[in-house]
């Protein structure tokens, strides 16, 4: 996962960047809310962890801003010192989809974690074979069928595709999706995302009739998403 951590601990962050990081995970650590929201607006992570107490804005502030303006509910776990009672239910009710309370557990984050990611995808790593009509995504044999058809894919086309699907409606940035699909590679730049996503969308004919829009989002990523509502108005 990609994670965005904000943590003015610098013991703890560190921590937790290193159990994370062991788990082969993504950490991104920022020190307060400021940076911390910068970044999230330009970027795009699988899983933001929050403290509470942090300079500029409270992570509960934070939380609000990102469920006010970011346009998917991008998971949430709060890992504070704020242990009462009504703080929690003020965290959760504010749309954290999880809270811990210092001090935490490595085996338990990293459950807690996995048990977010599982809510959140569209694709389950448990799924084979993934009907989105019209297209079958089958996992095993690192193939996508459309109409019964099977698509020439490479094999970064296949795992770009596949990323994307399993974040259909997420808006995801360039540089996360060149993590996910090619790895740190200072070679590959992000002119490789636009030239591979364009080759996706011409080969599976991703396309409004066939209710599936990919759409480019200026300096900031693609976003992949069902448009079903419209197809029946084009038929009809």
């Amino acid at each position: 996962m990609r994670v965005a951590l904000l943590e003015d601990d610098i013991d703890h962050a560190n921590l937790v960047v290193q159990w994370l990081t062991n788990a082969g995970h993504r950490v991104e650590h920022f020190e307060n809310s400021h940076d911390f929201i910068r970044h999230i607006k330009n970027d795009s992570y699988d899983l933001l962890i929050l403290d509470w107490l942090v300079p500029e804005m409270s992570g509960l502030e934070v939380l609000k801003w990102i469920r006010e303006n970011i346009d998917w509910p991008v998971p949430t776990i709060f890992v504070t010192a704020m242990d009462r009672e009504d703080d929690i239910v003020s965290g959760l009710q504010a749309g954290a989809d999880d809270y811990m309370v210092k001090p935490i557990k490595q085996r338990e984050l990293l459950a807690r974690m996995k048990a977010v990611e599982r809510r959140s995808v569209s694709i389950s790593d448990e799924e084979d074979i993934v009907d989105l009509e019209p297209f079958q995504i089958d996992k095993v044999n690192r193939s996508i069928r459309r109409d019964g058809e099977v698509i020439d894919l490479t094999q970064k086309e296949y795992e770009l595709a596949l990323f994307l699907f399993k974040n259909q409606g997420r808006v995801m940035s360039r540089a996360h999706i060149l993590e996910n699909v090619w790895g740190r590679n200072p070679i590959i730049n992000t002119r490789t995302v636009d030239t591979h996503v364009s080759r996706i969308r011409g080969k599976l004919g991703i396309t409004p009739e066939e209710g599936w829009r990919l759409t480019s989002i200026y300096q900031h990523g693609y976003r992949l998403e069902r448009v079903a509502e419209n197809v029946d108005a084009v038929k009809h």
